[in-house]
């Protein structure tokens, strides 16, 4: 019974030491990360809304999409076409 307790005791500080060393090296990698990495969500810009086509169905930016007597269309093309039937 000693032998088991023992072994338990040394796989927990095994354990234990293995996640001091992780959390040492994450906070080391963090403090030495390029400032710049962490921006990426501003470079892409802000969300915009998705509207509709009319016509195929397809889902698009909003500043994409060209729009005629309320409706919204992907094109020039599907709008000519008007709303599928």
């Amino acid at each position: 019974m000693a032998k088991v307790l023992l072994w338990v005791i040394v796989i927990l500080a095994v354990i234990l030491v293995m996640r001091v060393v992780a959390a040492q090296k994450i906070k080391q990698n963090q403090q030495t990360r390029n400032p710049q990495q962490g921006r990426t969500q501003s470079k892409r810009g802000k969300a915009e809304p998705m509207v509709r086509c009319e016509h195929c169905g397809v889902h698009l930016p909003r500043s994409q999409a060209l729009m005629s007597d309320g409706h919204t269309w992907c094109s020039l093309e599907h709008a000519k076409h008007g709303p599928r039937k």
